[in-house]
């Protein structure tokens, strides 16, 4: 850390180690037929869909499952976990945010947020390697992409190699 007030985010490719609490949980949403991945435009902040773990989620793809269709509308079919992001902040306590993968079954309706301020989030379909970008969240975030890349072709095979122009999905 360079200075007391810097948050900093260290991204790990394993388990959350025990005792490290799990505050958020995010991920890469990726379109089987053409390759992109979605990213949530809530009136120009870009982000990976996701949110807080409630009680009644059984585990992390749960949240990240119920997350995308109460935010998004998006319907998820298979997921894989893919690390967690550690995040040191000044004042707190560090906490883990898990990063997860997973294949757009399909795409309802947009609806506003029944959680958030009555926003309706709009679907940014991009290129996988070009997530880190649009987020603007830097080093961590094309890890993240590198391993959300590996996971949907080596698994799914899905083709983030050869993914469709940008645009969105609304």
């Amino acid at each position: 850390m360079t200075a007391a007030t810097e948050t900093v985010y260290l991204w790990h490719e394993a388990p959350v180690p025990e005792g490290l609490p799990v505050v958020r949980v995010h991920g890469y949403l990726i379109c089987p037929a053409t390759g992109r991945v979605m990213i949530q435009d809530v009136e120009g902040v870009m982000g990976l869909p996701g949110g807080r773990p409630e009680p009644g989620d059984q585990d992390a793809a749960a949240t990240f499952v119920r997350e995308a269709l109460e935010e998004n509308q998006v319907r998820v079919g298979r997921v894989a976990y893919l690390g967690y992001q550690e995040v040191h902040e000044c004042g707190r306590e560090p906490y883990a945010q898990v990063r997860m993968v997973g294949v757009i079954d399909a795409f309802e309706p947009p609806l506003p947020d029944p959680d958030g301020a009555g926003h309706t989030c709009r679907r940014l379909m991009v290129p996988l390697q070009d997530a880190a970008d649009v987020l603007g969240w830097g080093d961590p975030a094309v890890e993240q992409a590198k391993a959300a890349a590996r996971v949907a072709a080596a698994e799914w095979g899905l083709p983030v190699d050869e993914p469709s122009p940008a645009g969105y999905v609304d």
